[in-house]
């Protein structure tokens, strides 16, 4: 059986000010998100990893470094596929802004239908990403690897393999720097986990940014 550990990209400053970053060259984790990245990468300092799969922009490729601390002789592979939702015009946007749209309401009610302007639609982003999912488990079959993406892919990823229509992926929810597991078997798949973030769950006392 292969394991896919699919792992949100910690916090970063546009996930705390509610604007939707998307391919934003530059946006890093800010100093809860590396918080965050180095909680997980603790959580996970024990599991017998074979790789770690990164999309190419900066906040998940740190977040994969943290990971890495703890397991030194992994290889870091960059994966397109896994990559943000191309949101064109909206990349940069504030979300409260959005949400007065009607495409928002396309994108929370209707997907399948959404489209982003000068971008990509959900249904593109979803067969991209799962074709890279499927590329990922065909290169290990068997074993544990770490997928580190974007919430709205990992939520598509997730209603795909769980049988759930493209429509309803939005009532799905995937935190910053959570855990979810799907397992491939030779005749079937399962989820196994979805959105952990224990590993975050400590007094706000003694967390960066609270």
């Amino acid at each position: 059986m292969t394991q896919i550990l699919l792992v949100r990209h910690a916090e970063n400053d546009y996930v705390q000010s509610g604007r939707l970053a998307g391919w934003t060259p530059g946006v890093h984790l800010n100093d809860r998100g590396k918080w965050q990245a180095e909680a997980l990468g603790r959580r996970l300092a024990a599991a017998k990893l074979q790789r770690v799969y990164s999309s190419p922009l900066e906040r998940a490729i740190e977040t994969a470094h943290s990971i890495m601390t703890h397991h030194p002789d992994l290889e870091l592979h960059i994966e397109e596929g896994i990559g943000e939702v191309r949101y064109g015009q909206w990349t940069g946007q504030s979300l409260k802004k959005l949400a007065r749209t009607r495409l928002w309401q396309v994108v929370q009610h209707y997907p399948s239908r959404a489209r982003f302007p000068d971008g990509e639609s959900i249904r593109e982003m979803q067969v991209r990403s799962v074709g890279a999912m499927e590329q990922i488990v065909d290169r290990h079959p068997d074993g544990a690897v770490v997928v580190i993406s974007h919430a709205d892919v990992i939520k598509v990823v997730v209603a795909h393999y769980a049988g759930m229509p493209i429509d309803v992926f939005q009532r799905l929810t995937i935190a910053p720097a959570s855990i979810s597991i799907i397992g491939f078997h030779q005749i079937g798949v399962s989820i196994i986990r979805l959105n952990d973030v224990c590993h975050c769950e400590i007094p706000d006392a003694n967390i960066p940014g609270k």
